[in-house]
């Protein structure tokens, strides 16, 4: 895999960012040359009832990408992409402490420089094979996600074979060799083999359902039931209703996981939001399964995109051993010439005996920026009111994001 990877990144990064190709002997070696971009600066803290001091993190992500068709064909293609992440100040504790350990709040977001993307893609019709090192979302990123949140993301070496050639019907497999995940220091080997595939059956129904073969943790088998509907010209109801079981890995050391546990957990989701002539609602009830009796687990998701679940002040992070529900309600409003308003109240609590966790609030301001092309900014502020599961805790963002790519 790394020299599939190294062999992608020369066949791409060899170029400048430029519009021209790159000939040998009249043939095009590179055509169809594009480049894109990203500059995302963020002010994050984070503020705990603890005698840690707070965080004030300054931090930016800057990621490079150039993509070309490759030999004069348009079925071969190849795409590299670096991404640096830089810290204007050292007043959090990014987590890696092979840089020291600062005394405040911890932010995810260490300084590196890595190689995020570096593929090459073969195409014949509607279907793609994919091999490299590439970024992976899947549905909603419950399970499988890139973790764009942190200024880095996390990725995937990997084998992916996609393919849409019947109508409305789209499939994916891909094998992993590696996760790359947005620690300093995230690299882990892996066999993981994930597979998904949807059906649209109108615009009101569509069926997916996925097995997540994940190395020596777990294998997640579910399906959900997702659409969206127009109730009128002005009014829009989107739901979402899933279910999926965790059991011992096959990849590796079938019959137990890594820590030689038996694996037995549940997941559902029910989600309704609705879009009323701007005017934003939606409810939600998630249930992560906890550890009831011997031989059950706590559901766990760790190849999720976790920061857009069970609330942005990131206390789930990790199932807690009594599982977790998880019922939400949001209201808001969005405009073109405003932007997106969005407030969202979690009440949390665990699945086995009920504990109350606490609640938490989370309000989210989005918009692009007027007079500056792709250029978007929000303000995020989090609050958690503990009970019985971590501390109080306070977060704010503020965030500047300006993306662009050649056309």
């Amino acid at each position: 895999m790394r020299k599939m990877i190294k062999m992608s990144m020369a066949a791409v990064m060899t170029v400048g960012i430029s519009s021209v190709s790159v000939q040998a002997e009249g043939v095009d070696i590179l055509s169809n040359i594009k480049a894109d971009g990203q500059i995302r600066a963020r002010y994050e803290m984070v503020d705990k009832d603890n005698t840690t001091p707070n965080a004030n993190a300054f931090t930016n992500r800057l990621a490079i990408g150039v993509g070309a068709d490759l030999l004069g064909t348009d079925w071969l293609s190849a795409y590299a992409q670096m991404t640096d992440v830089r810290a204007l100040n050292n007043n959090y504790n990014d987590g890696y402490a092979g840089n020291g350990v600062e005394n405040h709040q911890i932010v995810a977001d260490s300084e590196q420089t890595r190689l995020t993307q570096a593929y090459v893609d073969v195409k014949m019709g509607k279907t793609k094979l994919r091999m490299g090192r590439q970024v992976i979302n899947l549905d909603n990123q419950r399970f499988v996600g890139a973790v764009d949140w942190r200024q880095m993301p996390q990725t995937f070496d990997a084998y992916t074979l996609t393919d849409s050639t019947i109508e409305n019907l789209n499939l994916f497999a891909s094998y992993a060799t590696q996760v790359n995940t947005i620690a300093y220091d995230g690299t882990t080997d892996t066999r993981t083999v994930l597979l998904n595939g949807s059906y649209k059956v109108m615009d009101e129904l569509k069926v997916t359902a996925y097995g997540y073969l994940i190395g020596t943790t777990h294998d997640t088998y579910g399906m959900s039931l997702t659409g969206s509907a127009k109730v009128s010209g002005d009014v829009k109801v989107d739901y979402r209703a899933e279910y999926a079981t965790q059991t011992d890995p096959s990849m590796e050391n079938s019959g137990t996981n890594a820590d030689l546990v038996s694996v037995d957990a549940d997941y559902m989701n029910f989600m309704v939001d609705a879009d009323i002539m701007g005017v934003l609602g939606g409810l939600q009830y998630e249930v992560l399964s906890g550890i009831s009796g011997a031989g059950d687990t706590a559901f766990s998701t760790p190849l999720a995109t976790l920061h857009a679940h069970n609330g942005y002040g990131d206390v789930f992070l990790t199932t807690p051993a009594d599982g977790l529900v998880d019922m939400a309600a949001t209201l808001g409003y969005k405009s073109k010439e405003l932007g997106v308003l969005k407030a969202t109240y979690h009440d949390f609590s665990s699945d086995v005996g009920s504990t109350d966790y606490g609640t938490e609030l989370d309000v989210v301001y989005t918009r692009a920026i007027p007079g500056v092309n792709n250029l978007a900014g929000m303000l995020k502020v989090v609050d958690y009111d503990a009970d019985a599961y971590s501390i109080d805790m306070t977060k704010f963002v503020a965030m500047l994001d300006y993306k662009f790519a050649t056309k």
